[in-house]
């Protein structure tokens, strides 16, 4: 029966080749270290907390009246939202920064650096806090947690939530590990210590260019509606490119929220991680 032999020859053949595909997909997963990082969108956070409020019979209560405060309140479930991130900061940068996104309404999530950084300008961080935005941490001292002990770790994270709190009145519920690196220890401590793990959807890799333009582009060709983008206030190129980020963004029809803004009515969770 030749057309069978052809087809199982053929069968085998796929079988071979998705066997291959498979075993480098893995390799590439182990060697990215994702094997294991499960991460929830902003919209899943939202239509878990509507379904629940739906539950309860109090679904009248969701919506734009149960959304985050900050510079006005927004509906991510009808609005095209899009959340500007800040890392390491805060710098010689960062009061531009302010005035840019004071000047153009927009409130922007900050994951500050202790050392250096908070202990440097407490007055940004005071600024921050006071002109709507969410402070956030993003460790003392930018130590790699994965490559840290668990009381490494916790010191990590809680130095500059004391320092937050002590300049804003208010403790971070939020935070972002350097280079994104987390692990199942660093998700059980921040449980522990009640802050949520939040990552990136865009980047412009604004560290490795001073070229406005092009951070610009990056940020412009990544960008999608629940989308969280990563730059950088530290960085030279990064505050000139800001105001044609927002304006070509409001242009296709985004509005800017905060992380936390993004998920209402949801709140992230502790010990969960965001992208």
């Amino acid at each position: 029966m030749p057309s069978l032999t052809r087809k199982m020859n053929k069968t085998g053949t796929r079988l071979r080749a998705l066997a291959t595909f498979a075993a480098a997909a893995s390799l590439t997963l182990a060697l990215s270290g994702c094997t294991k990082l499960e991460t929830h969108s902003p919209s899943s956070v939202r239509n878990a907390a509507d379904a629940d409020s739906q539950a309860d019979g109090k679904a009248g209560a969701s919506g734009a009246q149960a959304r985050a405060g900050g510079l006005g309140t927004v509906d991510c479930a009808h609005a095209k939202c899009i959340a500007l991130t800040f890392d390491a900061g805060p710098s010689e940068n960062s009061a531009r920064l302010l005035d840019i996104l004071k000047e153009k309404q927009v409130p922007a999530t900050f994951f500050l650096l202790g050392k250096r950084h908070i202990d440097t300008y407490p007055e940004l961080v005071r600024r921050m806090a006071d002109e709507g935005h969410e402070v956030a941490s993003h460790t003392w001292t930018h130590k790699i947690l994965t490559d840290a002990k668990p009381d490494e770790i916790r010191e990590e994270l809680e130095r500059p939530n004391k320092e937050i709190e002590r300049l804003t009145g208010k403790r971070p519920t939020l935070m972002r590990p350097p280079q994104g690196r987390t692990d199942d220890t660093v998700h059980d401590i921040c449980r522990e210590l009640g802050l949520a793990e939040v990552l990136w959807s865009v980047t412009a890799k604004d560290y490795k260019t001073t070229d406005s333009d092009l951070i610009t582009e990056r940020v412009l060709d990544q960008s999608s509606r629940d989308g969280i983008i990563l730059l950088h206030d530290i960085y030279d190129g990064t505050v000139p490119a800001v105001p044609g980020i927002i304006d070509a963004l409001k242009k296709r029809g985004y509005v800017f929220v905060t992380v936390p803004q993004l998920m209402a009515p949801g709140k992230a969770e502790p010990g969960k991680v965001y992208r």
